[in-house]
């Protein structure tokens, strides 16, 4: 039997620091990395919660000047991105430090990006477009969903287009990462329901991926695990300072699981409400999840019976087909018993958006075009991604 021949990359920040007290570090490695005067990027709730001068102080206690750039909104956008290399630039800034979740991860993303390599944000989106080596760059995560603290995407709305531009480039990948749960403990139920069912979405889309390896498969086996023992404590007690820690270590185990075996088209899907609608990027994910999985699932049934037994699920005496139903049975009650909205016209209406089916076949469209849906375990047609939006709505 002929072995084909096939090389998988892995990839993950050089160093990461999880655990209770973790965030005082980043002044040590700033400094390791080389950083003088970074630029910290983060947005306006942060500063709002007293995260932002919390952190000044310690770089201040340390001898260490930063500026800062808070201007950066949810579903970040590449005026935010040049906004901030203006900044950088002017301020003869000469590292990075991203403090919050993926939006200020993304957005800071982008800027080391555009100060490294000159041109545009735009000049980025596909894989691998860059050539020159981002500045020093810690990434300090404040949510437990996106991991984007660890990973080599940047998602960036295209305003012109209303589009998402997906943005997969190694070096983008975080110098050092940063996850500390006592950070996390001022989220509110919402922000933590919408960002651990991100993180759940992570690792099944990773687990069902075409490209998936054992090394991703054990990441996101070991992510949906932790989830479904700890989200609902997490969502239900904010100071439970054990499913917070839980949620740090099952959302970067997602995120080493879809770095490296990319995601489908959930994902692909709800970059479009993002970049239409600017709605929030967890809760897009959350909806559409048990529909888009609903259509996969005959690519791979073993596959959710895995997850069903993860989540949770008794399996005795059943097949792997009603295995697999109980996992997308699994999905919709925890997404349920954490509050998330149970459609894309509710979610609209929390957010004073207008979800309308008139808008599906362009968004359709552009999800076919969207990366992330290149290793969907299932090809679905124009006609499918229209009928799961619907369905979802």
């Amino acid at each position: 039997m002929a072995v084909r021949e096939e090389v998988y990359g892995f990839f993950i920040p050089s160093v990461t620091l999880i655990g209770i007290g973790a965030h005082k570090q980043i002044p040590e490695k700033i400094k390791a990395l080389g950083g003088k005067k970074p630029l910290l990027v983060t947005d306006k709730g942060i500063t709002a919660v007293g995260l932002t001068e919390k952190i000044v102080t310690l770089l201040k206690e340390n001898d260490m000047n930063c500026v800062v750039y808070d201007e950066t909104i949810p579903n970040p956008t590449d005026k935010n991105v040049h906004d901030g290399v203006d900044i950088y630039k002017k301020n003869k800034c000469d590292s990075l430090i991203t403090l919050g979740g993926g939006s200020s991860h993304d957005c800071g993303k982008g800027i080391g990006l555009v100060v490294a390599n000159g041109g545009k944000i735009h000049d980025f989106e596909g894989v691998d477009k860059s050539t020159n080596p981002m500045p020093p760059y810690v990434a300090v995560n404040t949510t437990a969903g996106t991991a984007s603290e660890m990973t080599r995407f940047c998602i960036i709305t295209d305003t012109s287009r209303k589009v998402k531009m997906a943005i997969v480039d190694w070096r983008v990948t975080p110098g050092i990462a940063l996850d500390d749960p006592l950070l996390m403990l001022g989220m509110p139920p919402a922000l933590t329901a919408a960002t651990g069912m991100d993180a759940l979405t992570h690792a099944v889309e990773a687990y069902v991926s075409t490209i998936a390896t054992p090394m991703t498969d054990a990441c996101a086996e070991k992510a949906i695990k932790l989830i479904a023992k700890f989200l609902r404590r997490a969502v239900a007690n904010g100071q439970d300072i054990e499913a917070r820690d839980a949620m740090c270590h099952a959302q970067y185990l997602a995120g080493m699981a879809f770095n490296n075996a990319s995601l489908g088209h959930v994902h692909a899907m709800a970059h479009q409400l993002g970049g239409f609608y600017d709605l929030p990027h967890g809760e897009c994910n959350a909806i559409l999840l048990p529909h888009v999985q609903r259509f996969n699932m005959i690519a791979r049934i073993d596959r959710f019976a895995d997850m069903a037994r993860w989540l949770g699920e008794d399996l005795t005496g059943l097949s792997d087909r009603a295995a697999a139903e109980k996992c997308l049975d699994a999905i919709s009650q925890l997404s349920a018993d954490v509050g998330i909205p149970t459609g894309l016209i509710e979610l609209g209406k929390r957010y004073g958006k207008k979800v309308s089916k008139n808008d599906i076949p362009i968004m359709t469209a552009n999800a076919q075009k969207d990366a992330c849906g290149l290793t969907n375990p299932r090809c679905p047609r124009d006609e499918d991604v229209s009928r799961i939006y619907e369905e979802a709505l």
